[in-house]
């Protein structure tokens, strides 16, 4: 059996069974539900959400989710959602990767908080996380009840297995983990590390593409999504929930993962980043950064992004006369960098992949010293193909704060700020 089908747009509704009849017809919630399963509706909208955004599955599982013993808090370590802890800073900040761990180490051990905005609590703004692990999540599963999870994998490949079915993810592919939806994360390879954006806002979806038309960015016939698989395994096992910033710890002696059908339209998915249509100018000057945008979470205002998803994948640059890597600028909005793959075009080093940027607030930033002199010096009636890269932001309107741990961390360059020491004076009026 397939384990992926393709989503074909975020409003469809989906039907699949790992057993035959376990769908039933007609109604969602039978008296008698097929084979002794228990109907369960998982909501990640409100219920009155317009019908468009409104996003709901109906699970047929074996055991209700509410069958576990009471959770009791963990110590978060890592993992958390402390972002006021430190006063952000309108420096510009960018860290080494994260180093691999050297203990055994899962994926939910291996999260760390590197910055964030808002809460869970305001269903609003986003946390910002790396994460490095060594081996699978075994005898535990997880769930986080504040925020859908984009997980960004920069090295080794994962096998994300979820109450609705299992998801492989690669270096260049994302994973979109639905609010309230348990998983267990399985290595295969022996180590891994990438990031997780955690939205607390509205759920991810594609941007309107106005007048680019029908077609471009990312096409929705290109987003996966599972197809039922169940779990019915009983023993001693641990559920962490994330809720309210805080990690929470429950015994359950069976898999939860234990949903043997499911309809409807909220879901886990995946996407090829590889697959995205760039679009760009093809006469002069470089487009803003949303020309590149992947997937994105409304706000309550119009055409303001509570968190955007953009990639800055292989294509060709071709504008004459015009400065073609990213210009200098200052930005309303707050951006945090990382580097999945390559190089990255504005910056000749420092910048390597598993590393991290974060640009705040009208805190000015764009290409390095080096950059901006092979940009300057370029021949451009020649096109120029940036092959080998993938670049991604996390923008947001909200101001981003970094954790305590992540301004202490040593992975934190210092030295950042010297690459734009370079750029010389070349204005003299005397000259002109």
């Amino acid at each position: 059996m397939k384990e992926l089908v393709y989503l074909s747009g975020f409003g469809n509704e989906f039907a699949t069974e790992a057993v035959a009849g376990t769908l039933p017809v007609g109604r969602n919630s039978p008296q008698r539900v097929a084979h002794g399963l228990y109907a369960e509706q998982l909501s990640g909208t409100a219920f009155t959400a317009p019908r468009h955004a409104n996003r709901r599955s109906w699970l047929y599982r074996i055991r209700p989710a509410a069958l576990h013993q009471p959770f009791k808090m963990l110590q978060s370590g890592k993992f958390h959602n402390d972002f006021d802890v430190v006063p952000a800073s309108p420096n510009q900040l960018r860290w080494d990767p994260l180093p691999l761990p050297q203990v055994p180490t899962d994926f939910v051990d291996g999260l760390v908080a590197m910055a964030g905005n808002g809460s869970a609590a305001a269903q609003s703004g986003c946390g910002i996380h790396v994460y490095a692990a060594n081996r699978s999540m075994s005898g535990r599963y997880f769930y986080d009840a504040d925020g859908e999870l984009l997980i960004v994998p920069q090295l080794g490949r994962l096998r994300i297995v979820s109450e609705l079915g299992a998801i492989e993810v690669e270096p260049q592919e994302i994973a979109v983990i639905p609010r309230g939806v348990r998983f267990r994360v399985e290595l295969l390879e022996a180590q891994a590390r990438g990031y997780v954006a955690e939205n607390f806002g509205a759920l991810l979806r594609l941007p309107e593409l106005g007048p680019i038309g029908s077609n471009g960015l990312a096409n929705s016939r290109d987003f996966l999504t599972p197809v039922a698989a169940y779990e019915d395994v009983e023993g001693d096992f641990e559920l962490v929930a994330k809720f309210q910033g805080r990690l929470w710890s429950a015994r359950i002696d069976h898999s939860p993962l234990d949903v043997v059908g499911w309809h409807g339209n909220y879901a886990p998915y995946k996407y090829d980043l590889r697959r995205f249509n760039a679009i760009g100018s093809i006469s002069y000057d470089h487009p803003d950064p949303s020309i590149f945008t992947v997937l994105t979470s409304a706000s309550d205002t119009p055409g303001v992004a509570n968190m955007d998803f953009a990639i800055f994948p292989p294509r060709w640059l071709v504008a004459e006369n015009t400065f073609r890597p990213p210009w200098f600028h200052r930005n309303i909005a707050s951006e945090f960098m990382g580097l999945v793959h390559g190089a990255y075009d504005a910056k000749a080093g420092g910048f390597v992949p598993g590393g991290a940027s974060l640009h705040n607030c009208m805190s000015g930033h764009g290409p390095d010293a080096a950059s901006f002199d092979k940009a300057s010096n370029a021949d451009t009636t020649r096109p120029d193909h940036i092959v080998d890269t993938m670049a991604f932001m996390f923008e947001t309107r909200a101001v981003i704060h970094p954790t305590k741990q992540a301004l202490e961390s040593p992975q934190l360059q210092r030295d950042y700020h010297e690459c734009w020491q370079g750029l010389k004076k070349n204005f003299n009026a005397r000259n002109i």
